[in-house]
């Protein structure tokens, strides 16, 4: 099986894992009474609070800015007020009860969508629990509200993510060509961190 968390670090190059924190998470997710991906963990330690190629934000649970706990917190509570058992969505792909195949659709609990990261472009990646609880996939939604699933691991969403697959629906793609571009997000009004590319990857 191909390893998609070594092939991310690989084109993101080194992490810093400036905040790695075990007792974060494990704060965390006692708090969601679920464990988050391992991979996506692994992500975040190595390189969050960061926007990847101008437009993916990744946060952390250890710290005051960015916190990853307080992303969740807000932004289950924002889509949670919607009144997901209407009958009238403008289009099927609106309904995530459908295009999910949820009974009923909650949001920062172990059997709903907990999410993970989001884009300047007014999209939403979240994971969610396979049917019948048999593993985990990446749900996203688009900024127009449409819902899409790929039953994958995060690592192999931001991969193909990264290499410029539609991953937030059909003609999603933000692909760059050239190394990515890493800008860490400020921890403090003044700071002024540098950007920085990953290494060379042929594209």
């Amino acid at each position: 099986m191909r390893d998609y968390l070594a092939d991310v670090l690989a084109m993101l190059g080194p992490g810093g894992a400036r905040f790695a924190s075990p007792q974060a998470w494990a704060d965390l997710e006692a708090e969601l009474d679920t464990r988050l991906p391992e991979d996506y963990k692994a992500v975040i330690d190595a390189y969050a609070p960061i926007q990847i190629n101008g437009h993916l934000s990744l946060k952390h649970p250890a710290t005051e800015r960015w916190n990853l706990g307080k992303y969740i917190r807000q932004t289950s509570h924002t889509w949670a007020e919607l009144d997901w058992d209407r009958e009238d969505w403008l289009e099927p792909e609106e309904n995530a009860r459908i295009v999910l195949g949820l009974d009923k659709v909650t949001f920062g609990t172990k059997d709903g969508l907990i999410p993970l990261a989001s884009t300047d472009r007014g999209e939403y990646i979240f994971s969610a629990p396979l049917p019948g609880g048999t593993g985990v996939r990446i749900c996203t939604v688009e900024h127009d509200g449409s819902w899409y699933e790929y039953r994958m691991s995060f690592t192999e969403w931001l991969y193909r993510y990264l290499i410029g697959e539609d991953m937030v629906g059909p003609n999603s793609s933000a692909f760059y060509p050239g190394p990515v571009l890493l800008e860490p997000l400020p921890m403090s009004p003044d700071d002024r961190p540098t950007p920085t590319y990953g290494p060379y990857r042929g594209m």
